[in-house]
This record gives structure tokens, C-alpha cells and sequence, in this order.
């Protein structure tokens, strides 16, 4: 593992701390700059909060949110390697007792997860143009890990559509987009604004 694109911790107490990413396509790490405008809309909900980080790959969003003062992240990924490298990330930045690596698929970790937590935020930024997300809502909107004031991000490809998010049971409340991907904000429907 060789470090690519010298990913960093923005903010927080492990603050510009470089993280290790994984070489390969099979992760694609959200560029710093695109992961500092995610988490200044996220500034006032991060303190404290439950962060539910799935296809973790390098664990770099959900260490972001640990070291601006989550209570807890769970980061879920399924490949050996990049479970090391979350792992290698995580005692680097001191951050591991704050943090549970789920080495498993995602609607396997749903599952497991049920009946354990309720989390303020789940971050998703799964492999583009497979369509996971549908499975992945499905299975949130059917679990009891999240609530109605739980904030849900989809992070996909610019022209990616999420359309069925209202028939799983969503409301897109907020779009970011950035040059080549964007961020999809939503909430149970009927949930508290």
C-alpha cells in the first residue's frame, strides 16, 4: 500500500494527519476537498453523534467525523486489504477505541448492527453504477439503526438517479454537486426538519 493522492484528516484531533489509501480501483477515496465541504454542512451534527460509515474503503470519511468529535464510527468493508489499511489508519490517528471495523458486506452489517444503535448519520459511497444503493435503503428503511432525524448521504457519480428513494421510503432533502460526483442528503419521510 503506497500512499496515493496523499490523503489527509482535515480537521479535528487528528488533524492533518496523512492516511493511508488503498492502490487499485476498487476504492475511490473522496477527494480531500470534496470531504472538507461535506463535513463543514455536517459541522453542527457531528459533535457526539453515531456515524454508520459503509464501503469504508481507506475509513477516511468516517475517521473525519471521529476526529471532529463523533462519539462512535462504524466502518464497514468488505475487503481484507482495506480493512487493514482502516485498521492501520485508525491506530495512526489514535482514534481506534472510538471506532468498530465490521469486516462484511453491507446489507450483512445492517443486519448484524440491528438492535445495537440508533446512528445520527450513515455516510454511503458505494462502488458507482451497481446500483447498490436501492438494496442498502431498503434494508436501513427496514432496520431499526436509524431514526427519523438520522441524516443519510449518498455520495454517487454526477448523473447517478436516485429517483426510487421515495419509494424506499426517502425524502432527498439537500443536493450537493461537485465537479465529477455529488452528495445525495436524505431522511426517512415525515421526518423531523
Amino acid at each position: 500500500m503506497r500512499e496515493v493522492n496523499h490523503m489527509r484528516v482535515i480537521a479535528g484531533s487528528a488533524r492533518s494527519l496523512p492516511l493511508k489509501t488503498i492502490e487499485g480501483t476498487d476504492t475511490r477515496p473522496t477527494q480531500d476537498r470534496i470531504k472538507e465541504t461535506l463535513f463543514n454542512m455536517l459541522q453542527s451534527d457531528i459533535p457526539g453523534c453515531k456515524f454508520l460509515d459503509l464501503y469504508s474503503g481507506s475509513g477516511a470519511i468516517g475517521i473525519e467525523a471521529l476526529s471532529r468529535g463523533a462519539a462512535k464510527a462504524v466502518l464497514v468493508e468488505n475487503s481484507k486489504k482495506a480493512v487493514e489499511c482502516i485498521k492501520d489508519n485508525l491506530t495512526f490517528t489514535k482514534l481506534a477505541d472510538k471506532a468498530d471495523v465490521m469486516e462484511m458486506d453491507v446489507l450483512s452489517a445492517i443486519n448484524r448492527l440491528k438492535g445495537k444503535d440508533v446512528f445520527s448519520i450513515v455516510y454511503m459511497d458505494p462502488p458507482y453504477s451497481n446500483d447498490y444503493e436501492r438494496d442498502v435503503l431498503a434494508a436501513l428503511r427496514n432496520s431499526d439503526i436509524i431514526d427519523e432525524y438520522t441524516i443519510i448521504i449518498v455520495e454517487e457519480k454526477l448523473d447517478a438517479d436516485l429517483d426510487y428513494a421515495d419509494e424506499c421510503g426517502f425524502d432527498i432533502y439537500r443536493v450537493k454537486k461537485y465537479k465529477t460526483n455529488k452528495h445525495l442528503f436524505l431522511r426517512l419521510k415525515g421526518s423531523a426538519d
